[in-house]
């Protein structure tokens, strides 16, 4: 179906969520079409003792405040990637970020898989459609996405996925399978 002008454009809202060093900035930055707006800043010694960086000690920068990325379906039909910020002292932002979201990916390390509890908790609160995707770190154990689930307390019907944020393909995967699950979830079922 062609987009007609005087039709009113849809945006859709997505939120990239997880702990620190999880991949949410590389994701907006694999799947975006324009150049992601980041607000990276260098680590400092003000996150001594406050951020956990075990299993992610090569990590320089984080996320201060959000990534933004775009992604045009067709005319008339947008993607906005909203990646948060995983630290804790950060979190205070999750509420304007999440506000009109259609859903959320939450990203997961299975090196570091506690930290995602925070972001799956936050969107079962709200009632946020969310699916989990496990980035697959270099080096990292691959467990079976249905492990996953059962170290994460999942209910059965949330998709738990694997993927390589780096990669474009993997990102749209992740994506898909993310507004899928939004719209069987929004949709009320006929009867």
């Amino acid at each position: 179906m062609a987009y007609e002008p005087s039709e009113e454009p849809v945006a859709l809202k997505i939120l990239v969520a997880g702990g620190f060093g999880v991949g949410k900035t590389t994701l907006v930055g694999a799947i975006s079409e324009i150049r992601p707006l980041r607000t990276e800043e260098v680590l400092s010694d003000r996150g001594i003792g406050v951020d956990d960086i075990d299993g992610v000690e090569a990590k320089t920068t984080t996320t201060v405040a959000m990534d933004f990325g775009r992604i045009t379906i067709r005319e008339g039909l947008v993607v906005y990637l909203f990646g948060t910020p995983g630290q804790e002292r950060f979190w205070f932002m999750w509420d304007e970020l999440s506000y009109g979201a259609l859903g959320a990916v939450v990203l997961a390390d299975t090196r570091r898989l506690t930290d995602c509890f925070p972001s799956i908790d936050y969107f079962e609160q709200r009632g946020t459609p969310f699916i989990v995707a496990v980035n697959c770190f270099d080096g990292a154990d691959r467990h079976e996405p249905e492990d996953v689930r059962i170290a994460l307390d999942l209910d059965p019907d949330i998709p738990v996925i694997l993927c390589d944020v780096r990669r474009r393909a993997s990102a749209k995967v992740v994506l898909v399978t993310l507004v899928e699950h939004a719209l069987r979830t929004l949709t009320p079922a006929a009867g």
